[in-house]
């Protein structure tokens, strides 16, 4: 996918509601932010958020926090955003590499990656969402029982996570 900045969407996310502005100072403190104590669902890499959108619809019970990189995606899953009327979702404008520093220890109950850019040169490998890098920081977030659902139509980025999965020691 292509990202093409589009002109104030900076400006659009740090006025919005729905996008949680200092994330950092919610660490170990989102059941508090929620104003309840239902589990937390993180999707990385949202995109323009269709996926945990209807998630959060068809949960109530289940508060969720997209997460999106790029300015420009994250505003179209805004504008989807304002048209729902549902309380259990957020978003935020980080990078996956940040988790632990917004996310305390066995916070969040799972971990969605769904159609992650599989970066396909062998040199971006560490990038991947299912690096052994990356389910480092997914394990110190996730409860005891938690889990990453992940899902591609990548067959090298899944075969890549097999390995990788494989490495870190997951089972």
């Amino acid at each position: 996918m292509r990202l093409r900045h589009i002109k104030g969407a900076e400006e659009e996310i740090a006025e919005s509601p729905y996008v949680v502005q200092d994330p950092q100072s919610l660490k170990g403190r989102w059941h508090e932010f929620f104003g309840n104590d239902n589990p937390i669902r993180i999707e990385v890499g949202m995109g323009k958020g269709k996926f945990i959108m209807e998630l959060a619809q068809m949960n109530p019970d289940i508060n969720y926090v997209g997460i999106e990189r790029y300015s420009s995606v994250l505003l179209r899953g805004l504008q989807k955003r304002a048209e729902l009327e549902i309380s259990n979702i957020y978003f935020m404008r980080i990078d996956a590499l940040e988790l632990a520093e917004v996310f305390a220890e066995n916070e969040v109950e799972r971990i969605y990656l769904t159609f992650s850019d599989p970066w396909p040169k062998a040199r971006h490998a560490k990038r991947r969402l299912t690096s052994t890098e990356f389910l480092a920081r997914y394990e110190k977030v996730l409860v005891e029982s938690g889990r990453v659902e992940f899902k591609t139509d990548n067959t090298e980025l899944f075969n890549f996570s097999l390995e990788q999965v494989k490495e870190a020691g997951w089972t």
